[in-house]
C-alpha cells in the first residue's frame, strides 16, 4: 500500500506557491492582482484567491481536538447532533401545548415558548407542558425581563413536582436586559441585579441556562460578522463579570450563559465565525480561573437572519435560510432555528413553519451533517478565515472593554451607532448592487405582484420615530430589501405600471447583453419590460415602441454604435416617452449635449435611479 501510494504521488510533482503566482500573473495579462483577485471583506481583512498548506504554519486554530479546550472544533466529540428548534408565541397555554405536542411528532426536539408575563402561574405552566417529555427534549422560555425570576421559580417547582432528574433537563431562559435596552432605548440595567437570584434558582440544573446574549439582534440589524462576534464577547463578559462580582463562582456563572447568534448568508465566513466564537469565549472564561475547564465551553443557539429576507420572490428566502442553516450545522452549534420564509410580511403559517422544520431535517436525516464533527478542520481557507475573524472580533472586544464594557457602551449609544452605520452601509451596497439580493435588486421576477403583502417591520429610530420614553439610540432593524420593496409597492399601488421597451439594434452580443441588463434593472421597480430580438433601423424600433405604448424606450447596442444610433433614436422619439441609453459609452458627453439625460450601467445607484424614474413616470 505504501509503495502504491508513493508511486501515485510521484506522478504529481509538487507545485511551488511562486509557480501558482507566476501562472496567475500571466493570465491576468498585466491587470492588478490586488484589485482583481483579492477580496477586501467588510470585516476589515483581505482574503487571498487561494491558500496552501504553508498558510497553516504556526496557526493556533489547528491545535486541539473536538470537545477539548479551547473548543474551536466544537463541544461534541462523538457526533455533530444539534437540536431542531421551533418557537411558539403563547396566546393560550392549552392551544400552545397542543401545537407543541404536534411539533414533537414532526421532527422538532427543541421548543421555544414566548410567554405573556401577566398569565404566569403554576396552573399555566402545568397546562403548557402537559404530556411533554421534558427530559427528552430541550425547552426554552422567554417572557418579560422583569418576570423571568418568577418564571424560573415556577419551572423549578414544576420540575420538582414531576420528579425529573435535574441533570437530564436541557433548556434555557432568555434573561437579557441589554438586548431590550438596545431595542427599546430605555435603561433597564437595574434588572441585572436579579441575575444572581436567577442563577441560584437554577443552580441544581446544570444543563439549564438562564443568562442570554442575543447577538442575533445585531445580525438582524445588519451588523457585519466581526461586529456581531466582537460585541457578543463583550456582552457575555459583562454578564460573566457581574455574576462573579455578585459572588457566583466563575465556573457556575459561565455555565449559565447562552449565546444566541444570527447566521448571515456569507457561508464560509459564518462557519469560521462560530469556530472563532468558541475559541475566543474559551480564552475569556479561562482568564477567570474556573474550577473546571468545561466551563469554557460556549453554548450556542443559531437563528437564520431576518435582515436578508424579502417580500418579493419570497421563496428565494428558502435558499438563503438553507445555506445559513447548513453553515451553522457544519460549524457545530448546539441548536438551530430556521426562520420561516414568509416572516418578512406575515405571521408564519403552518405551511411555512413546516418547510422551515423540514429544512433542518433534510440536513440531518438526508445529508447526515449530524454525523461528522468539525468537517471544516484543516481547510486552508476556513482555518485562515477563522483566524482573521477572531483577530478582528478580538480587537473590537478589547475596544469595547476599553470604553468601560458592553453596558456602558450601550448606554452611551456607541454600539447602536456602530451597528446602524453598518446597516446604512449595507443598504447603500444593496442600492448599488455591491451586495446582491436575488429577486430584489438583481434578477427580479418580472411578472410578480405583491398580492396584498406588506412588510411587517417597524419604523426605525434613525427615521425619527422614537419609542415613548426612549432615553438613547436603538437598533435600526430595517431589512436590506426594504427600500426596493417600498419602491416596487409604490409602482404597484400607483395604478400605473410603466412599460419599458428594449430598442435592440446593432452588435448582436452587446444588444442582447444590454437588453438583459436593462430588463433586470427596470424590473426592480416593478416596471413591465418588453424585450426584442433586434431592429434593422432606429425608426422601426421607435415605431414598435410607440405601438406598444411604451413609457420608456431603452436603446441597447454597443458603445461604438451609440454614436450612430442614439441621437437619431432620441430625436425620432421626440419626447413621447422617457429615453434611456444602456451603458456608459465614450460618447456620453456628446449624447448629453444632444439632450439625452438618462444612462443606466453597472456603476449606477440602482435604487436612486429608479426612485427618480418613479417620480417622473408616476406623476405624469
Amino acid at each position: 500500500m505504501a509503495d502504491s501510494k508513493e508511486k501515485l504521488f510521484s506522478d504529481f510533482p509538487p507545485v511551488a506557491t511562486q509557480e501558482w503566482m507566476d501562472k496567475i500573473m500571466a493570465d491576468l495579462k498585466g491587470a492588478d492582482y490586488e484589485k482583481k483577485l483579492v477580496w477586501k471583506t467588510n470585516e476589515g481583512f483581505k482574503v487571498k484567491p487561494f491558500y496552501r498548506l504553508e498558510d497553516l504554519e504556526g496557526m493556533k486554530t489547528t491545535e486541539g481536538l473536538p470537545a477539548e479546550y479551547p473548543y474551536i472544533r466544537g463541544n461534541k466529540k462523538d457526533d455533530n447532533t444539534w437540536f431542531i428548534r421551533q418557537d411558539i408565541r403563547v396566546e393560550n397555554p392549552a392551544e400552545a401545548n397542543a401545537k407543541a405536542l404536534d411539533l414533537l411528532n414532526k421532527g422538532v426536539d427543541s421548543l421555544g415558548f414566548h410567554i405573556k408575563a401577566k398569565d404566569l402561574d403554576a396552573d399555566y405552566i402545568h397546562t403548557l407542558l402537559k404530556d411533554i417529555c421534558r427530559d427528552c427534549i430541550e425547552l426554552n422560555f422567554k417572557t418579560c425581563q422583569r418576570h423571568t425570576v418568577q418564571l424560573a421559580s415556577l419551572l423549578t417547582e414544576y420540575f420538582k413536582e414531576k420528579g425529573y432528574a435535574p441533570e437530564k433537563l436541557h433548556g434555557s431562559l432568555d434573561f437579557d436586559p441589554i438586548s431590550r435596552m438596545m431595542k427599546k432605548g430605555k435603561d433597564m440595567s437595574a434588572l441585572l441585579d436579579t441575575a444572581k437570584e436567577l442563577v441560584e434558582i437554577l443552580d441544581a440544573y446544570p444543563n439549564f441556562r438562564c443568562i442570554a446574549v442575543n447577538s442575533v439582534d445585531l445580525n438582524n440589524a445588519g451588523a457585519y460578522i466581526y461586529q456581531e462576534l466582537g460585541y457578543a464577547l463583550a456582552w457575555g463578559n459583562e454578564y460573566l463579570n457581574r455574576l462573579i462580582e455578585a459572588g457566583i463562582p466563575a465556573e457556575k456563572a459561565a455555565k449559565k450563559i447562552k449565546f444566541n447568534f444570527g447566521i448571515s448568508s456569507n457561508y464560509f465566513m459564518e462557519i469560521a465565525k462560530f469556530r472563532a466564537a468558541r475559541l475566543l469565549w474559551a480564552n475569556i472564561v479561562n482568564e477567570y480561573k474556573p474550577a473546571c475547564q468545561c466551563a469554557c465551553q460556549m453554548a450556542v443557539h443559531a437563528e437564520t437572519s431576518q435582515f436578508n429576507l424579502t417580500l418579493f420572490d419570497s421563496y428565494v428566502n428558502l435558499l438563503r435560510t438553507q445555506t445559513e442553516a447548513m453553515s451553522a450545522a457544519l460549524a457545530g452549534v448546539d441548536s438551530i432555528t430556521v426562520t420561516p420564509f414568509d416572516k418578512a410580511y406575515e405571521t408564519p403559517n403552518d405551511f411555512s413553519e413546516r418547510l422551515a422544520r423540514n429544512q433542518q431535517l433534510l440536513l440531518k436525516e438526508e445529508s447526515h451533517l449530524n454525523r461528522v464533527v468539525d468537517p471544516a478542520a484543516g481547510s486552508y481557507y476556513i482555518e485562515n478565515l477563522t483566524a482573521s475573524i477572531a483577530k478582528q472580533a478580538w480587537e473590537l472586544f478589547l475596544k469595547t472593554e476599553d470604553e468601560g464594557g458592553m453596558l456602558k457602551a450601550v448606554l452611551s449609544g456607541s454600539i447602536q451607532e456602530s451597528v446602524n452605520n453598518s446597516n446604512q452601509a449595507r443598504h447603500e451596497a444593496v442600492s448599488k448592487r455591491k451586495e446582491i439580493l436575488l429577486g430584489t435588486n438583481q434578477y427580479p421576477n418580472f411578472t410578480e405582484l405583491s398580492g396584498g403583502k406588506t412588510p411587517l417591520e417597524h419604523a426605525c429610530c434613525c427615521h425619527g420615530h422614537e419609542h415613548e420614553g426612549q432615553m438613547f439610540a436603538t437598533l435600526n432593524t430595517s431589512r436590506a430589501a426594504s427600500e426596493f420593496e417600498e419602491l416596487r409597492l409604490q409602482t404597484e399601488h400607483s395604478g400605473k405600471r410603466p412599460k419599458a421597451f428594449m430598442l435592440t439594434i446593432g452588435n448582436l452580443a452587446m444588444r442582447q447583453a444590454r437588453a438583459q441588463f436593462s430588463c433586470n434593472f427596470l424590473a426592480c421597480a416593478g416596471y413591465e419590460v418588453i424585450d426584442n430580438l433586434g431592429f434593422p433601423t432606429v425608426e422601426e424600433g421607435i415605431e414598435a415602441a410607440l405601438k406598444a405604448q411604451a413609457d420608456i424606450v431603452v436603446i441597447c447596442s454597443s458603445d461604438d454604435e451609440y454614436a450612430e444610433y442614439a441621437i437619431p433614436a432620441f430625436k425620432a422619439l421626440d419626447g413621447r416617452a422617457m429615453f434611456i441609453v444602456a451603458g456608459a459609452p465614450a460618447c456620453m458627453d456628446e449624447l448629453k449635449a444632444a439632450g439625452i439625460e438618462n444612462f443606466i450601467h453597472v456603476r449606477c445607484n440602482v435604487l436612486e435611479t429608479l426612485r427618480a424614474y418613479n417620480k417622473q413616470l408616476l406623476n405624469r
